[in-house]
């Protein structure tokens, strides 16, 4: 039985590694590095992504925790979703990750989101966030 664990990170991507290590790149290093490398990602098990999908919150949390560290800390619970922003786009590889863990962008609010086994099936057209409230629980561990 496979396990809800991904094998993307320990081949190209730790996303564990210090601030000095991180595969997290500015605009400029992704436009450069992106053309440039001839490394080929992983292939996604798509079996184990749709699996992951359905996961409830407090696994997804869990499983990022383990499996993904740094996006455990960027992390954000809005409702019962598990959302993950950052400043600039990201590498494929780091993308890669997310997918796999059951991710998938949103581009109109500019995140990526788990829906936690709790799809939509239609976009919301308010925001989630005043409706439903959010936190970061990676601040409520450290508090």
């Amino acid at each position: 039985m496979k396990t809800k664990q991904t094998s993307i990170q320990n081949k190209q991507v730790n996303i564990g590694k210090s601030d000095s290590d991180s595969e997290l790149q500015s605009r400029s290093e992704q436009l450069s590095s992106d053309k440039a490398s001839g490394d080929k990602l992983p292939r996604l098990d798509y079996d184990l992504r749709r699996q992951n999908r359905t996961l409830p919150t407090d696994k997804v949390l869990s499983l990022l925790q383990q499996e993904a560290p740094r996006f455990f800390e960027l992390a954000e619970v809005v409702g019962n979703w598990v959302w993950i922003q950052f400043g600039e786009k990201q590498p494929r590889t780091v993308t890669a990750v997310l997918s796999q863990l059951g991710f998938h962008w949103n581009n109109k609010r500019q995140a990526w989101q788990h829906p936690c086994g709790q799809p939509m099936q239609t976009p919301a057209s308010y925001d989630p966030r005043e409706r439903y409230g959010s936190k970061f629980p990676a601040d409520m561990r450290a508090a």
